[in-house]
């Protein structure tokens, strides 16, 4: 299987003729956070238009690809929200059980949806999958698209100025657009966020992610596995026809050596690393890798500016919260318009409501900075803390994942922040309309 095999249409709204250059949002980036900002946004009625870099059936595309994620209950709610959810069925699996285990140590934890009186901790979808779902829903509500498309420039705002003006490269030629409000949603290596003066901090872990499918002895049975190693964490999620999805983290200056396996090495080295709680691990499709680092930019806004998604952050794979919380990103900004503007609708004129005004930019990023801090926290916590050598801290981490494992107030904890349900969330993630 191909990336992006089963891409089979275009987005080609880049040959119209660019007359009206003036929206209220131009959300640049349209991987699975911005593509999914533009559906919630649609009901508003603002004018609104997504910018991105490659066309949908591009198979290089960097966020359709065939990596698995875990999404929670969160960002369930909000892909039913936009109706996503329905055209994601053939391909979700759901996670009943969460194992986390201390490879040769006695600590381990276990969480299961039956405890907590949900229907899946989490569940399990392909990349592609979603990203076919969000471009078909693109289609269907006529949402303007210019792919492909990528931003050359960030204008400065001129005084008093009631809009950002950006610069957009086409196939045929360079576009003047501007907009209230500029959303950057494209990714880790910002370009809008970069243009405005936003920092970023950047922590490189010094390790990879191998991604692979594989087919195991025994039925996963809808359990999601995390087990550290001296080597760094693997894990083990379940997919649809009896698969498996496998993540293991290596070291930077082991990726080309792992790579370099044949099927027979990597699964032995794999088992080696994972242990047999599903038997023998059996075939192994295509791997891939992808380099780990904490990017987290300095602010989620500036003027006429908003910040979501990997832009905002991007955090290490090990708790499977990336874009769960780039989704409460989008759906939080969705919020704090859809409140302006019916703050607006009772005023002299409510068609001049204002997308990009200072007082909806600092509501989104207060609220922001308060899920993303907790969330990046937790993450980059887990990191460093199973990559401690030392015994005592080894010690210490088996003895708490022991007595997490008996003390449902912890379980309980810990699973409202794998379904997404902790802390002050936005409507949409909580199944309300906006």
């Amino acid at each position: 299987m191909t990336p992006n095999s089963h891409f089979d249409f275009d987005i080609t709204a880049h040959n119209k003729p660019y007359v009206d250059t003036n929206y209220d949002l131009l959300i640049c980036g349209g991987g699975l956070v911005g593509a999914s900002l533009a559906l919630m946004l649609k009901p508003l009625g603002l004018r609104v238009a997504l910018i991105e870099a490659h066309l949908f059936s591009d198979k290089s595309h960097p966020s359709f690809d065939e990596r698995t994620t875990a999404l929670s209950n969160s960002s369930r709610r909000i892909f039913e929200a936009i109706n996503v959810w329905p055209l994601l069925q053939s391909q979700i699996t759901p996670i009943k059980r969460i194992h986390v285990s201390d490879q040769g140590r006695f600590g381990f934890a276990r969480l299961t949806a039956e405890e907590q009186g949900i229907a899946a901790m989490g569940y399990v979808v392909p990349n592609w999958q979603m990203g076919t779902a969000l471009w078909q829903r693109l289609q269907a509500e006529q949402i303007e698209v210019i792919a492909p498309a990528k931003v050359i420039q960030v204008n400065a705002i001129v005084h008093s100025q009631a809009h950002r003006s950006i610069q957009v490269e086409t196939s045929t030629r360079t576009h003047s657009l501007n907009a209230r409000l500029i959303v950057a949603a494209d990714g880790a290596h910002s370009v809008v966020r970069d243009a405005v003066g936003i920092g970023h901090r950047h922590v490189d872990y010094g390790q990879v992610a191998v991604i692979a499918n594989a087919l195991t002895q025994k039925f996963h049975n809808h359990v999601a596995y995390e087990r550290f190693t001296p080597r760094g964490p693997v894990a083990v999620l379940p997919l649809t026809d009896a698969r498996v999805g496998l993540i293991w983290t290596v070291a930077t200056q082991r990726a080309d050596e792992v790579l370099g396996w044949n099927d027979n090495e990597f699964l032995a080295h794999f088992q080696q690393e994972f242990g047999f709680r599903l038997g023998r691990f059996l075939k192994v499709g295509e791997r891939h890798h992808y380099p780990l680092a904490l990017i987290r930019a300095d602010a989620h806004s500036a003027e006429r500016i908003a910040v979501i998604g990997n832009a905002a952050q991007m955090l290490h794979p090990i708790a499977g919260q990336g874009l769960n919380l780039g989704l409460r990103d989008a759906a939080t900004l969705a919020e704090v318009l859809a409140d302006a503007l019916r703050n607006h609708s009772n005023s002299v004129n409510p068609n001049t409501m204002d997308a990009g005004d200072h007082v909806v930019l600092r509501r989104y990023s207060e609220w922001r900075q308060q899920d993303s801090k907790r969330i990046i926290a937790f993450t980059d916590g887990l990191v460093r803390m199973f990559n401690q050598p030392l015994g005592l801290i080894k010690l210490i981490r088996d003895m708490g994942l022991l007595a997490f494992d008996m003390l449902p107030l912890a379980k309980d904890a810990l699973s409202q922040l794998s379904v997404g349900a902790a802390g002050h969330i936005p409507r949409l993630s909580r199944g309300a309309p906006l």
